[in-house]
């Protein structure tokens, strides 16, 4: 019996060390970067934008128009009506009827 736990409790550390390199090469076959020839830089024109400076000024509209937006009061008002009978508060709707004994 003491066998049979010593192998295996050695058999659950030889795979949890084999995870642990398994997990390891998937992260270094997903963060390696394919060769790629060098991309050509585009000429800059003038009176043009590019993409980066269109999306910094869209995204500085953005934030400037969610400023803008009106803050809410941010206050509750709860008022209290009392109904006499209502049949979503009854409680005689929800019991079920006993049978009636001879």
């Amino acid at each position: 019996m003491l066998w049979v736990a010593l192998i295996s409790i050695c058999l659950v550390f030889f795979v949890l060390v084999l995870l642990v390199y398994v997990m390891k090469l998937f992260g270094w076959i997903f963060t390696r970067k394919p060769q790629q020839a060098p991309a050509a830089v585009k000429p800059v024109v003038q009176g043009q934008l590019h993409e980066e400076e269109i999306a910094a000024i869209a995204t500085a509209l953005k934030l400037y128009k969610g400023a803008l937006h009106d803050r809410e009061s941010e206050v509750l008002t709860i008022l209290s009506i009392k109904r006499a009978y209502s049949p979503w508060n009854s409680k005689i709707h929800g019991l079920t009827q006993l049978p009636d004994r001879k």
